[in-house]
């Protein structure tokens, strides 16, 4: 399976802040915002990602990831010169996706609960469709929402719906199988003029091949896509990390347990850090991991 995040975009919705920098450069606790998808993907054992982001922020991520060797993943570049929908990710990364299948996962989205590791796992195996995560809210007119019936069947998609029919929110994490590419390429732009996800999901689901797993109560998934959210998702990230000592979406310590690389590449990276307090974690992991 192969990878994407999209970072594209503005980030209108976080300016003045995002005016010269890219929200998902912007930091989440003592890590920029772009290391939270990135480590969904690593625990889903996907070594090949895509990042695409606008052409102003090429540099800065390159600068932050290269090419990703330094944590046994590749990682390619594309740009998107202007938003125009979720869906146009499977376009411009069709060459990346190939003959295989593919996440999606939202720069700005941050996922984390207990049993995530094997939650991706069961499902990142044998794609057939899409696969879809649902999380429970308060306020599902504000999202995309997912319906089931007395069976956990996906019955229906509706987009920012007046009058939901449920409470599950679709979050920006998504997997698909080879023919998410010929959807997303003869879809019909909506009447922004954008590729819309919800149009490629309501195609696997009237075909029967669309399911959404509700990631229920105990989990926790924020869009860190406002100032509200943002310090919200920071707070969250904190208090979890202070009190339980471990670091939420260390990239390092994710390609050490998945056997990425192993505890002395692992310290070597902590070491470039040294001087921080992430850099001393990521050597403490190293140093409990080494053999």
């Amino acid at each position: 399976m192969k990878g994407i995040i999209l970072a594209g975009g503005t980030g209108t919705r976080l300016h003045p802040i995002t005016v010269s920098v890219s929200k998902q450069l912007l930091p989440v606790g003592d890590k920029p915002m772009i290391y939270y998808p990135l480590s969904v993907l690593m625990l889903a054992d996907i070594k090949e990602i895509l990042l695409i982001c606008t052409e102003r922020d090429l540099d800065q991520f390159r600068r932050l990831l290269g090419d990703g060797s330094q944590l046994g993943v590749h990682i390619d570049y594309a740009v998107q010169n202007r938003p125009a929908g979720l869906a146009e990710a499977f376009v411009i990364g069709a060459d990346h996706v190939g003959d295989d299948d593919v996440a999606l996962v939202l720069g700005d989205n941050i996922f984390h609960g207990y049993h995530f590791y094997d939650l991706l796992q069961s499902n990142v195996k044998d794609v057939q469709g899409c696969v879809l995560f649902g999380y429970p809210v308060e306020d599902p007119e504000r999202y995309g929402v997912g319906e089931t019936d007395a069976s956990g069947r996906l019955v229906s998609l509706e987009e920012k719906p007046a009058r939901p029919r449920s409470d599950l929110a679709i979050t920006g994490l998504y997997l698909y199988d080879n023919e998410v590419v010929d959807i997303a390429k003869n879809l019909r732009p909506s009447a922004r003029g954008e590729l819309e996800i919800t149009d490629v999901n309501r195609n696997y689901l009237a075909r029967g091949r669309a399911r959404l797993v509700d990631l229920g109560r105990g989990f926790a998934w924020l869009d860190a896509g406002t100032p509200e959210s943002l310090l919200q998702a920071a707070q969250y990230v904190r208090t979890l990390e202070e009190r339980q000592g471990v670091r939420i979406a260390c990239v390092e310590e994710v390609a050490l347990r998945m056997g990425f690389i192993d505890a002395d590449q692992c310290h070597r990276l902590g070491e470039q850090m040294s001087q921080s307090g992430y850099g001393q974690y990521v050597m403490s992991v190293a140093r409990e991991m080494a053999p």
